[in-house]
C-alpha cells in the first residue's frame, strides 16, 4: 500500500469524524468519534513519519493518543450489563 494512500486515509478518516461531530451524529466523547480520531490520526502520523514530517508527526502522535487515552477512559465509565443479564 502506498505511503500517500494511508496519509490520505488518515485524513479521511479525521474529517469524517469532524463532518460527523459537526452534523451532530456523533459527540466529542462518543466511542465512534474517539475511535475514528485514534485511527485517522495514527494512519497520518505513520505517513509523516514515512516522509519525516517531523512537525506533523508530533501532531498527530499526540493527537492520536490523546484521542485514545479518551477512549479509554470513555470506555471504562460506561455501565457493563451484569453476567447473565
Amino acid at each position: 500500500m502506498s505511503p500517500v494512500f494511508v496519509g490520505s486515509l488518515g485524513v479521511a478518516v479525521l474529517l469524517l469524524a469532524f463532518v460527523l461531530n459537526l452534523l451532530r451524529k456523533v459527540t466529542e466523547r462518543s466511542a465512534v468519534y474517539l475511535l475514528l480520531n485514534s485511527v485517522g490520526a495514527g494512519l497520518a502520523a505513520w505517513y509523516a513519519w514515512h516522509d519525516r514530517i517531523m512537525p506533523f508527526v508530533v501532531l498527530e502522535a499526540v493527537w492520536g493518543i490523546a484521542a485514545l487515552v479518551r477512549l479509554l477512559i470513555e470506555l471504562r465509565k460506561s455501565p457493563r450489563p451484569a453476567p447473565g443479564a
